[in-house]
């Protein structure tokens, strides 16, 4: 049984035990009053460069989609229209809100019919950079999900902005017409080619920071002594991206949105799938200059945005900075306590090859979901989750409605950093902390959206 299988029939279990008013039909269903946001899911093209055009999936004619701007505590109403002929759903990456308002079909969100709609109610929280988009099951198709352009921006407004910059800038980066490859080569990106007898793998042909490929659009204008604020959101559906910014520091500020108790300027971010780094750039080397992907191939496709001081002119450069390995713990606090947790969860993730023209299979525990054993945990008490990723992929590896401590990476002790998706590297261990206070199902899940439609 696939994914998109069992999602219908637990889908049939669960709406039996729900009220009417959460799962009740809303294909021709009419608002009753005026919602804070609303968002339409249908058609869009766009032109990322000359006779470079895109057809895919957006809400609202755009893509990304809106920037929604909330307040905390604040409660908002969200309009959902499905302008297509299959089932949708919206999830709030990031946000601890209900298991109805998440958006989440395997923990009992409801969906958005096709042609129909559905009104989202949810109070924002956590504070900071969150995102919304696609939780459909693609599979093996390469225009559903998180390989279209679903995704956008959600900034959570704290009651006191501290505004240590000038201004700041959102830069949502996504991958274009994808295909399959039984053979994707080694990149930049340090990600290691597959074995032989590897599964098929997806590749990309175009790149763009929000809607534009590098060299098309408008830059990114500064003026020397300005602090930008850079909200990077990583919207791919299956890729690691490293970003740098020649003759800058990043000062990293926050990581998926909750700031880190340590902030340190770094060469370069390395953002896997879901996640949003926060980082200011103190702009004091005039010139014009490339920010975009470390791979040299992507980034000629497209991958990055100009940067375009007040006064200076000419073409864009590019130094490829001096490579750096990402470490989280640079932006966490040094500790050596060690706090027993109430409960403890060991969890190995490992590969089922799947041939020549086939798919990887993946497991957690020997397992496939959905299969896999449920973990069960009681409200108030604190869990350590055991990441043990047994295979030579990297997977980010989230969890829905909770954000979760890091504790200890690559054998590293480290606390503070809060998140809600870590990369475990191939053959990588890393463990964290959650408290389970927000109670009802919870999806965990890897982020690579083949890994998790064929099993983790």
């Amino acid at each position: 049984m696939e994914r998109r299988d069992f999602l219908k029939n637990a889908g049939l279990v669960v709406a039996g035990l729900a009220s009417p008013n959460l799962f009740g039909a809303a294909k021709n269903q009419t608002p009753q009053s005026k919602a804070d946001f609303t968002l339409r899911i249908a058609p869009v093209s766009f032109d990322i460069a000359p006779a470079k055009t895109i057809h895919t999936l957006g809400y609202n004619g755009q893509v990304p989609g809106p920037l929604l701007r909330m307040k905390e505590g604040v409660a908002v109403t969200v309009d959902v229209f499905n302008d297509t002929d299959h089932e949708e759903i919206v999830h709030w990456h990031g946000q601890m809100i209900s298991v109805e308002a998440d958006g989440s079909t395997e923990e009992g969100s409801p969906s958005v019919p096709p042609h129909g709609h559905r009104r989202y109610n949810f109070t924002p929280k956590p504070t900071g950079t969150r995102w919304y988009h696609s939780h459909a099951f693609a599979g093996k198709n390469l225009h559903r999900s998180l390989y279209s352009g679903q995704f956008g921006f959600v900034y959570i407004e704290p009651k006191n902005e501290p505004g240590r910059y000038e201004r700041e800038a959102f830069l949502a980066m996504h991958q274009w017409e994808p295909y399959y490859s039984a053979s994707m080569e080694e990149s930049d990106e340090g990600s290691a080619p597959p074995p032989p007898n590897n599964g098929l793998e997806v590749g990309y042909r175009a790149f763009s920071f929000n809607d534009k490929a590098l060299g098309h659009g408008e830059p990114i204008r500064v003026r020397e002594g300005d602090r930008v604020l850079f909200h990077f959101l990583n919207s791919s559906a299956t890729e690691t991206v490293n970003v740098a910014l020649p003759s800058h520091q990043f000062e990293v500020v926050a990581l998926d949105g909750n700031p880190v108790p340590n902030s340190q300027k770094v060469k370069m971010l390395q953002i896997g799938t879901a996640e949003r780094v926060d980082a200011i750039v103190s702009m004091n080397s005039p010139g014009v200059w490339i920010l975009g992907t470390m791979d040299d191939d992507d980034r000629k496709n497209g991958f990055g945005v100009v940067v375009e001081y007040a006064s200076q002119n000419g073409a864009p450069q590019w130094t490829k900075p001096e490579k750096q390995n990402w470490d989280y713990t640079l932006f966490g606090q040094e500790t050596n306590r060690v706090v027993a947790p109430d409960g403890q969860f060991d969890l190995v993730f490992k590969k089922i090859p799947g041939g020549h023209g086939g798919f990887n299979r993946w497991t957690i525990n020997g397992k496939s979901y959905p299969h896999t054993d449920p973990l069960m945990v009681q409200a108030g008490k604190r869990y350590r989750m055991i990441f043990r990723n047994e295979s030579d992929d990297a997977h980010p590896l989230h969890l829905h409605r909770h954000s979760f401590e890091l504790t200890k990476v690559y054998g590293k002790p480290t606390s503070g950093i809060l998140k809600d998706t870590v990369v475990v590297n191939a053959n990588k261990i890393v463990e964290v902390d959650f408290t389970a206070d927000n109670p009802g199902n919870t999806l965990f899940h890897c982020h690579q959206q083949l890994h998790m439609d064929f099993g983790l």
